[in-house]
């Protein structure tokens, strides 16, 4: 359960809040984060959020996937870039969009995201361990 006011978006997170509840090793590993590759980037139309959508290769064996990022940098400066993203999610219904991966990030000082990517690059589908 969530503490009263808090939101299961977790846009609204103070970076003063304590840890969240431990979980297992397990738990973790049944989340399936993946790095791909930006090869196209768009604005999203009928998000209420400033969004945008990407085609990324998350897995070799897998299609393109179509992702949502709220509150990111304009869609031509993500071409080109690795990042990470959940890629055993359902998928989830934004706007007129579905979103099939949930990209991974933090946000800045002013609330803006900033997504996670590698220091270096790594083979498209590698897994985060």
């Amino acid at each position: 359960m969530l503490p009263m006011g808090k939101t299961a978006v977790h846009l609204d997170h103070d970076v003063s809040d304590p840890a969240a509840p431990t979980i297992s090793f397990d738990q973790f590993f049944a989340v399936d984060i993946r790095i791909g590759h930006h090869r196209q980037s768009r604005a999203v139309p009928g998000s209420a959020q400033a969004s945008l959508q990407a085609v990324d290769r998350f897995r070799a064996d897998a299609r393109d996937k179509a992702v949502e990022r709220p509150n990111c940098r304009p869609p031509e400066e993500l071409v080109g870039q690795q990042v990470a993203g959940v890629v055993n999610f359902p998928p989830r219904q934004i706007g007129k969009f579905m979103s099939e991966v949930l990209t991974v990030g933090f946000p800045d000082q002013n609330g803006a995201v900033v997504l996670f990517s590698p220091d270096r690059p790594v083979p498209n589908g590698a897994r985060l361990f």
